[in-house]
């Protein structure tokens, strides 16, 4: 039985704790990764790296054909894997891309994602999960403040730290229209939060998540350490790396400009999903992968349109 190095959710009031595990994994065995040291001590101390225009344009615009396609396909849909935003019928994520047999499963292994997060890791990766995300003008919901790793660990038993998530932009990403805004430093700590998951959780949080988020005094206390909050903002084709313990969240976009990408989470091959550690049942195999599960190989194929028919 594995022990739990991050007891969340069994308590009536949160704390935090210093992290235990590693943020980059040395491992002599790898080969060399395209990242400098420069680029990993500033992963190290910060806990993301963001990479303007890692993507053509005409790359961009293949992948904004395909999500268009992915998002017109799951309109109608009562998919679980399909969430809609609350109070309406607008898709907010479509999970599970990257076993789509076609586009999204074929950039999933792209060289320059992969490449990135096996040194990042220290090991060999998979996809635990994957989605791709629409935040539209004038009516995308904010998503409140958390650690990934905090629900990753509690309700899927993602043992240790040691996944990145990979942030695609599809368009431009600014200041206004809702971007991704993140603590730099907090992956450092962990946030143990109040509160008791109910079975079937999932249900209600991929909407608007109220159980394992921060308090405020926690917040305050990380801005604190931070001394600034870091907004990832840049044009479509900018990739963003995120280390999964990382403190992050993101506004209302209230703008007319919309907001979309796709999200790949990059597991190093050693720190695959255990029981629970909440002692409740999995989540559903589209938010946590456990199934067939292999490393990835990357690929340096072109970034072409794959689709060969719609419904």
């Amino acid at each position: 039985m594995l022990t739990d190095l991050y007891p969340s959710r069994v308590s009536e009031k949160a704390s935090i704790m210093k992290r235990k595990d590693p943020v980059v994994y040395s491992n002599p065995t790898q080969p060399a990764g395209p990242l400098s040291q420069g680029e990993l001590d500033s992963y190290e101390q910060n806990g993301y790296l963001l990479f303007k225009n890692l993507f053509s344009p005409d790359e961009v615009q293949t992948m904004k054909q395909e999500l268009g396609l992915v998002l017109e396909d799951n309109k109608e849909t009562d998919s679980k894997a399909v969430i809609h935003e609350p109070g309406s019928n607008e898709v907010r994520s479509v999970f599970d891309v990257h076993r789509d047999g076609n586009f999204f499963e074929q950039l999933s292994t792209n060289e320059r994602l992969v490449n990135i997060a096996q040194q990042l890791l220290g090991s060999q990766t998979y996809i635990t999960q994957s989605r791709i995300n629409f935040k539209p003008g004038f009516k995308g919901k904010e998503f409140y403040w958390h650690s990934d790793f905090e629900t990753w660990h509690v309700e899927d038993g993602m043992p240790n730290m040691r996944a990145v998530s990979c942030s695609i932009v599809l368009t431009d990403n600014y200041e206004y229209n809702g971007p991704l805004m993140l603590i730099p430093g907090s992956h450092n700590w962990f946030v143990s939060c109040a509160g008791k998951t109910p079975e079937g959780h999932f249900e209600q949080s991929l909407k608007q998540q109220e159980l394992g988020v921060p308090d405020n005094a926690s917040m305050e206390w990380l801005v604190d350490q931070a001394g600034r909050i870091d907004r990832a903002t840049g044009p479509a084709g900018s990739v963003l790396f995120f280390e999964c313990n990382i403190m992050h969240g993101s506004s209302g976009n209230i703008s007319p400009y919309p907001r979309s990408n796709v999200f790949f989470v990059y597991n190093s091959i050693e720190n695959q999903l255990a029981n629970p550690f909440s002692g409740l049942s999995p989540r559903p195999e589209f938010l946590g992968n456990r199934e067939n599960i292999k490393p990835i190989i990357p690929t340096n194929d072109p970034i072409v349109p794959r689709t060969v028919s719609h419904s």
